[in-house]
């Protein structure tokens, strides 16, 4: 107005429209067309004292990259030019617009330096840029995978209806790209994925036969998307960004194979990490036999497990195949003829014929409230996920004593210290002695891969390994890894289970109820037989099932 390019009517109704419509002033005075984009520029140039630049024929190649985060600048509509040291050239067509110079200054720590620049030509820049990171994206994903995700019945709590929509129609390349990870994962035999927010850059992580591997690195513009898509599967609330949260989705990998995913969401510092669990049914179908026990070993826990009442405990720490384990004795003994019942947080593998229950705190369903329910369910098998407590400790072990089978987990490192741990948790030593009838810990250690070749070991390290000085007879060598296609150059492929089977026998009962301690208990054990962690894993170095390494870093001696 002061400088007669519009009238007082013209810049009133144009500030009206503006506030009416929810649009810049500077989009409604260009489309109004009282001036023209590249005069404003100049006007602007002159008024404010500001560099003006042309950037209509201007190279994404040329620009500097990931220096504003790719949001800020389609939102705010601003362009990083240059930079030199800690100054910048920030290109802007509103210099008006001073909240969106302060968030570059804040977020980049930088000196700004605006240079006024076309509105059209910056807009068209800026279209290019977010057409070129969508493309990047679409390109990791690659062509569309063979997924599908199992709708649940019950409605999404909490998720609004058009921003999920939203999200999955609008970012097709983020849909696939997640879909094309959750098939390399499965397609790797991965049991967990890790997507993971840095403040410079976005990393996935697969873990494959218990180790983590990078398998990308997608753009860092990418995870608030693929954050919310998984949301959506998940049925969690995609607007709650402050807590973490927990869900599950159904994967449909062919018709006759689904996977269940236990999804994990927590804030951090550059936003949500996220863990997917893959959770695969079939694993409880394998059998016994391919868990790796030894004859010994599997005799016991088969004649532990036929009883009619008592209790049996699995422990050792997250991921070391602890559920499977259960989930096989459960296969042994689910029959039409026995009642079979289950608590867990979440239920991990779906079993025909065993009536399973998902613990919910929140809504009052607890461990100790299930398993009471359960004993007016007339059961017969009991299965606890996890004695956390010592009200559900209690609960479960008079079950034990009264007629029922019931097994659970604990986190302890061995057999010998799972009892005094029951009796640190504040469980009468009678209690226990008179319905544990079987302890078993257990590792995962992976298994060497068909390529493995005989390995040079001095004796001496053998022996301070655990081995007896006469059992280094040499019928036998030490096998390590190599790598080949079967293995990706690891070495290794597939897991075996490393275990320590502790039978509750009268000489242990009598150390139980006398107090005893841990090493007491492995002494006594000992004694009778029993192979600790160590001894077990050694016996797989010896038969070639893995390395001495494996065994090495899985157990303590």
């Amino acid at each position: 107005m002061q400088a007669g390019r519009l009238s007082a009517t013209q810049a009133e109704a144009l500030q009206k429209k503006s506030v009416a419509e929810k649009q810049a002033f500077i989009d409604v005075l260009l489309s109004s067309g009282a001036i023209e984009s590249k005069a404003l520029a100049a006007f602007c140039s002159e008024t404010f004292a500001y560099p003006l630049m042309d950037v209509s024929a201007l190279s994404i190649e040329a620009l500097p990259p990931k220096v504003i985060d790719n949001k800020l600048m389609q939102t705010q509509r601003v362009l990083a030019l240059s930079k030199r040291g800690n100054k910048m050239s920030v290109a802007i067509s509103d210099p008006t617009n001073t909240q969106a110079l302060d968030q570059i200054k804040f977020q980049t720590e930088s000196t700004v330096e605006p240079v006024i620049v076309a509105h059209d030509a910056l807009l068209q820049l800026l279209a290019r840029i977010n057409k070129s990171s969508e493309q990047s994206i679409a390109d990791l994903a690659g062509e569309e995978a063979d997924i599908q995700f199992a709708e649940e019945e019950e409605p999404a709590a909490s998720v609004n209806a058009a921003e999920a929509a939203a999200n999955e129609v609008e970012d097709a390349p983020v849909v696939r790209f997640l879909n094309k990870m959750l098939m390399d994962a499965v397609n790797l035999g991965a049991s967990d994925l890790h997507f993971e927010p840095f403040e410079k850059f976005y990393r996935i992580r697969f873990r494959v036969d218990g180790v983590l591997i990078e398998h990308a690195q997608p753009p860092i513009s990418i995870k608030e998307k693929l954050v919310s898509r998984i949301k959506v599967l998940a049925k969690l609330d995609i607007s709650e960004k402050r807590i973490p949260q927990d869900g599950r989705m159904r994967l449909i990998v062919s018709p006759t194979k689904t996977i269940d995913l236990r999804i994990s969401t927590l804030p951090t510092l550059f936003g949500e990490k996220t863990v997917m669990r893959i959770l695969d049914a079939t694993q409880a179908q394998m059998g016994i036999d391919s868990l790796g026990y030894d004859p010994d070993q599997k005799a016991l826990l088969l004649d532990a497990i036929e009883r009619p009442y008592g209790m049996v405990l699995v422990t050792g720490p997250t991921g070391s195949g602890k559920t499977v384990s259960l989930y096989t004795c459960l296969n042994i003994l689910n029959k039409p003829g026995i009642n079979i019942s289950t608590a867990e947080d979440p239920a991990e593998i779906n079993l025909p014929g065993v009536n399973q229950v998902n613990v919910n705190d929140r809504a009052g369903l607890t461990f100790p409230v299930a398993l009471k329910s359960f004993l007016r369910q007339d059961p017969d098998i009991i299965m606890v996920g996890e004695i956390r407590d010592l009200e559900t400790a209690d609960i479960a072990i008079k079950a034990a004593q009264t007629g029922h089978m019931v097994f659970s987990t604990l986190h302890t490192n061995d057999a010998p210290s799972t009892l005094t741990r029951l009796m640190n948790m504040g469980v009468a030593p009678f209690n226990i002695a008179s319905s544990v009838i079987l302890i078993t810990a257990q590792r995962l250690a992976r298994r060497l891969c068909t390529c493995k070749q005989p390995v040079e070991i001095a004796p001496d390290l053998l022996v301070k390994a655990g081995f007896k000085p006469e059992e280094l007879d040499g019928s036998w060598k030490p096998y390590g890894p190599v790598g080949c296609e079967r293995c990706n150059g690891g070495g290794y492929k597939g897991r075996v289970g490393i275990y320590q089977i502790m039978p509750i026998t009268p000489a242990i009962e009598a150390l139980i109820l006398a107090h005893g301690n841990a090493m007491d208990i492995a002494a006594q054990s000992e004694q009778e037989g029993v192979k600790s962690l160590r001894q077990s894993g050694l016996v797989k170095v010896k038969a070639g099932l893995t390395s001495l390494e494996e065994v090495l870093g899985c157990t303590n001696e």
